[in-house]
């Protein structure tokens, strides 16, 4: 799991269901009227964002009430901001599997999991919102955190005596990621056919030298390739659907802002050398504690900049 999203790991159905059955329960009302409390930037936290935070705080065993609400809605402006600013962009699809996934390992049902948040106050949208953020805050965490904060060769040295000489090893993919271009103004009439055409191919996809043969009199098909990519590295969102592919076969199709898209597995193979053992020995207990400091750090260069007005 990234350090970013282990800083919010999700609250177990357990404790969901404990907080649930106590008597502090909170039930949020689209009744009660909701006022703007801060602007940050052009993005207006209203009382009711402040009072659907204090629920998942809640749910996540967070002291603090609605301050410490309020400051969260707050950073998560400031993150939504800088993700737009970085080109940062988390498909519905993506934050839906999430979702969806979280639901599952629990033994719920999607529809159980939407009851259960609306019931403590916290709606299935607010949750959605915080997964986006998350997974955002995740990619742009982790590539200021490999850029910055790679471990040196001696550290390495030292770190790889220390574990009696071994190096850790890392699974490096090689991938295509195929993508069936969707316009933004034709989505709403075309998006269906694309995604017929980029499930057909996908279904054909036996191995990255024959894709281009099939993209053949295919219109708006953009393949990219993707040498040498170690498993710390894949994207979020992707990641889970490409470690359970094999090579030769791709993932499901999927919507993004650019349109439809599948990624091919070229190889993958088993890799010890000096980049591997860099990356794997990165992600070591420590990561967290500098992952946390890294972020931290990162939001508050955020708010020195930005134009925070509370009502």
């Amino acid at each position: 799991m990234n350090p970013a999203m282990k800083r919010a790991r999700f609250a177990t159905v357990a404790v969901v269901l404990a907080a649930l059955s106590g008597a502090a329960v909170f039930s949020a009302s689209p009744a009660v009227a909701s006022e703007i409390k801060y602007i940050v930037n052009n993005t207006a936290v209203t009382s009711y964002d402040i009072q659907r935070r204090v629920a998942l705080n809640k749910l996540f065993r967070q002291k603090g009430g609605a301050d410490k609400a309020a400051q969260d809605m707050v950073e998560q402006a400031l993150k939504s901001d800088e993700m737009a600013r970085r080109n940062i962009r988390i498909s519905k699809q993506a934050v839906d599997e999430s979702y969806n996934r979280f639901a599952t390992s629990n033994k719920l049902k999607p529809a159980q999991l939407d009851q259960i948040l609306g019931q403590a106050g916290v709606g299935r949208e607010h949750m959605k919102e915080f997964i986006r953020i998350q997974m955002g805050w995740s990619q742009l965490l982790g590539s200021r955190y490999r850029s910055t904060e790679m471990m040196t060769e001696q550290q390495m040295v030292r770190k790889v005596f220390e574990l009696g000489g071994k190096k850790p090893s890392a699974t490096e993919y090689m991938l295509q990621k195929i993508t069936f271009v969707v316009p933004q103004k034709e989505r709403g009439a075309i998006l269906g056919k694309r995604k017929r055409e980029a499930d057909a191919m996908r279904q054909r996809f036996n191995g990255c030298e024959t894709t281009r043969q099939f993209a053949k009199g295919l219109i708006d098909v953009s393949i990219q390739d993707i040498p040498r990519i170690l498993e710390p590295e894949l994207p979020p969102d992707w990641a889970t659907q490409i470690k359970a592919a094999k090579p030769g076969t791709a993932t499901p199709v999927r919507e993004t802002p650019a349109g439809v898209e599948f990624i091919g597995i070229c190889s993958s193979r088993e890799v010890n050398d000096d980049r591997a053992a860099q990356m794997m020995l990165q992600t070591d207990g420590k990561l967290d504690e500098k992952a946390e400091e890294l972020s931290k750090k990162y939001v508050d260069e955020l708010r020195k900049t930005a134009r925070i007005v509370q009502r």
